[in-house]
């Protein structure tokens, strides 16, 4: 039964999609007539017996209604009808409708049950609605039928067109694809009903972008439609593309959607690196040193990013290893730049040939020999170079016993350019501050200016510069290294201060002490001393001395006993011999000392004397003691002048003391200008203001009592004292010793009888007749570059010596 009634429902599903214009209340009568019916002929009869059951046919149910969408008419639009079979016609039924929009989107009519859409409906808003409805007496209100739901459906039409999910697509493709290569996939959607007709299939096409690109009309993906040799970046790199989305299948009528796509060709590495052009020219100066830039050389490449790196390299030329290059990673270009010195007299020009390649090669459109090559010449400029040494240092030897003005070597500079200057030779002082050496000016030779000691300094290393005669700017320094070979000049000595003991009772010919010397000369074989008696010992002497053969040698006793009391110390000369050429030799004394000893010969007992036989403290104890004493005896004099200085009065006691007072003002004066303050002219001409000065000499407070005693002009004698003071002359005018007239004022002051007859304070100055070096002041100086004699600053004794040395020297003997 089931089958049947499927193809039942499929039969009335083909009447509906036909179109046919049945009412939805005929259709729903006609539905549930055929039903009836065909469950009425279907259904077996019932066996005997049995009690038949008559079925009730039931015009009360619904499934769906259907309602187009989109109405535009200006009355209500009917969706259909609902009967009951218990509505006689007679108006005692009423319908009754709720559910979803009840009331406002759908009415009933309450009498026949009419159904209408109030307003314009959307499927794509809201596709179905479900409604529930019954039958009531009006009368009584009660319920004829049972509450029974039914739905109705939106019919959709094709009212939205398509839409892309983006309004602009960018997709990217490698440039030289092959044909069909996929670029990009475009999506489009439809609002409609896609279950219902052709109003959602979607159909795409192309509408710009001919005859690059292309589109699959069922999915959107877009493929390149030409081949590898017209997709070239480097014609064109940007591509718009148009594509259209069209529903009805495409068909006539349908709504269409449109899209943009931006498609770039990528770069791939097809194009090979080129010159801009096949010659470059440089200069580079002669004096330029390693690493200098010398030139750029640029390549275009028409290919972008990595694709475009290259690296440049010199294959070949005469400057293959006097220059090199690299590749600014900034702007892709070759530096050129001087590995190796140059020099102009030697090669004036280069010819070289670079070569320039990718980074990364493409195998599919470049094969490994994708080169090019170009052609550099570098021409050199000539500059005026300073000498150039034919060493980069010197090395000279010298015995330290040289005269003074040995030559010790020479050095030797040219002038590198083509005019070839005359050099001229000078030591750097700052290198020999003791003008130990000199160089020839000419011909470079060093020699010696003083005497040299090795064992002060075995090294001395100067500087010597090279100076073109011409052009004292163009200059050059050499280190030149002096090694004083050794002489011997020095005699060996004891390698320590000797003292031992004797024991009283000892053996004839028993060591006691073993020496060893040592000399400051340094001999190339090495130190090889002799040791021997002196002849001022060797007579009566109590000990001898026996050479080990190993520059050591032995102190042996001579005799077996010795007596402490008779004699508790002896001193042994040595001689100290080296064995080099000239021969030296010294005296060095030992110290040998009598003890008393056990029996096994360790010392016991000795006389605790010092060398010198004077009894008493040693020297450095008295040292000490002398300058403890002196520090007590300044401390002393220290305390009592500060007590003294403290109980000292004033000369002024009170302030109406009739003498004249001292008055302070805070006034620095007008300075040598000021006519008011003291005038030193008095003391250049003393004749012209004596009479002035013996008038206003007087005190102010003491008027003289006798004037007689006290004459203007007055033989120079004894005082009042009787002490004899040596005459003083009147000072001359024309050498105005001011010394004399100062002495006078003294002798007029101490000889003065009207004095008054407590203590006065009188201070005479006098410097002196001055310095012999006058003043050594910059300011009175003048600006010259002539030669000066500094010979003078000798004259002022050894502390200007040194000064003397510095600025006498010549010109030549400084940098």
């Amino acid at each position: 039964m089931f089958p049947l009634l499927q193809h039942f429902c499929l039969f009335v599903a083909l009447f509906h999609g036909l179109g046919l214009l049945i009412s939805n209340c005929h259709l729903v009568r006609l539905s549930a007539a055929i039903a009836g019916w065909w469950v009425d002929k279907v259904s077996p009869p019932a066996p005997r017996g049995e009690k038949l059951l008559k079925r009730v046919r039931r015009g009360w149910m619904w499934n769906q209604f259907f309602l187009q969408e989109e109405y535009t008419g200006s009355d209500y639009q009917y969706i259909g009808k609902l009967q009951s079979d218990q509505d006689h016609g007679n108006g005692l039924v009423k319908y009754v409708l709720s559910g979803e929009g009840a009331g406002t989107i759908f009415v009933i009519d309450e009498n026949n049950g009419d159904l209408h859409a109030t307003r314009r409906l959307d499927r794509e808003e809201k596709a179905f609605y479900i409604l529930k409805a019954t039958v009531v007496n009006k009368r009584t209100g009660q319920k004829l039928e049972p509450e029974t739901e039914f739905i109705i459906k939106l019919h959709d039409i094709n009212d939205n067109e398509p839409h892309f999910s983006q309004e602009v697509y960018t997709g990217t493709v490698p440039e030289r694809s092959d044909i069909g290569t996929s670029v990009i996939q475009v999506t489009a959607t439809d609002a409609d009903d896609g279950m219902y007709g052709n109003s959602a299939k979607l159909v795409y096409s192309i509408s710009q972008g001919h005859p690059y690109f292309s589109v699959d009309p069922n999915t959107g993906v877009i493929r390149t439609a030409l081949g590898p040799g017209d997709m070239d970046r480097e014609q064109r790199e940007n591509y718009q593309v148009v594509i259209e989305a069209k529903d009805m299948a495409g068909q006539r009528g349908g709504l269409t959607g449109t899209t943009m796509v931006n498609i770039t060709l990528t770069d791939v590495n097809d194009n090979p690196p080129r010159f801009t052009q096949s010659i470059y020219q440089f200069r580079v100066p002669e004096s330029s040193k390693s690493g200098t830039p010398v030139g750029r050389i640029r390549a275009a490449d028409k290919d972008v990013g990595k694709n475009a790196e290259m690296y440049f390299t010199i294959v070949s030329g005469d400057g293959l290893d006097t220059f090199d290059i690299f590749t600014d990673k900034a702007t892709q270009e070759g530096v050129i730049t001087v590995s190796k010195p140059l020099d102009y007299e030697k090669k004036p020009s280069y010819t070289v040939e670079i070569q320039v390649q990718n980074t990364q090669i493409d195998p599919r459109f470049m094969s490994a020999g994708s080169k090019d090559m170009a052609t550099v010449r570098i021409a050199v400029e000539d500059e005026d170079e300073p000498p150039l040494f034919d060493k980069d240092s010197y090395l000279m030897e010298v015995k330290e016993d040289a005269a003074v003005g040995t030559a010790l070597g020479s050095v030797s500079a040219i002038d590198p350019d083509g005019a070839r200057s005359i050099v001229k030779y000078a030591i750097d002082r700052r290198t020999d501050m003791d003008h130990l050496f000199n160089v020839h000016p000419e011909n470079g030779s060093v020699f010696l200016l003083k005497s040299l000691d090795r064992e002060e300094a075995a090294w001395h290393n100067i500087s010597v510069i090279a100076i073109e005669l011409h052009n004292s700017r163009q200059s050059s320094h050499v280190s030149v290294f002096i090694h004083l070979l050794d002489v011997n000049d020095n005699a060996p000595t004891f390698a320590t201060v000797y003292e031992t003991f004797v024991c009283e009772r000892t053996k004839a010919g028993q060591r006691i002490q073993t020496v060893s010397a040592v000399d400051a000369d340094e001999p190339s074989a090495g130190h090889k001393f002799f040791f021997s008696l002196a002849p001022e010992g060797t007579y009566r002497s109590n000990f001898t001395i026996r050479d080990n053969g190993d520059s050591t040698a032995s102190i042996l006793t001579r005799r077996a006993s010795y007596s402490r009391l008779q004699q508790s110390m002896y001193l042994v000369p040595v001689v100290i011999t080296d064995g080099d050429f000239p021969m030296q030799s010294s005296t060095g004394t030992l110290t040998v000392r009598v003890c008393t000893c056990d029996r096994e010969g360790n010392m016991e007992l000795c006389n605790a004397q010092p060398l010198s036989s004077a009894p008493g403290l040693s020297t450095g104890a008295l040292i000490a003691i002398l300058l403890c004493a002196i520090i007590l005896l300044m401390i002393v004099v220290l305390f009592t002048a500060l007590k003294r200085q403290r109980k000292q009065e004033p000369l002024i006691i009170s302030k109406e003391d009739v003498r004249d007072n001292v008055v302070s003002y805070n006034d620095e004066g007008g300075g040598e200008e000021d006519t008011q303050a003291f005038d030193i002219g008095a003391l250049r001409h003393p004749q012209s203001t004596a009479i002035l000065e013996e008038s206003t000499k007087q005190r102010r407070d003491i008027i003289p009592t006798d004037t007689l005693l006290y004459a203007p002009y007055r033989q120079h004698g004894s005082c009042s004292s009787g002490l004899l003071m040596p005459p003083v002359g009147v000072p001359s005018r024309d050498n105005g010793d001011v010394c004399e007239f100062i002495n006078q004022r003294v002798l007029d002051n101490d000889c003065n009888p009207t004095a008054p007859p407590y203590d006065s304070l009188a201070t005479y100055a006098y410097e002196g007749a001055g310095s012999v070096a006058e003043s050594l002041s910059s300011l009175g100086s003048m600006s010259s570059e002539a030669d000066q004699d500094y010979q003078y600053l000798s004259d002022w004794g050894p502390r200007f010596r040194k000064l003397a040395d510095l600025y006498g020297a010549e010109d030549s003997d400084f940098s």
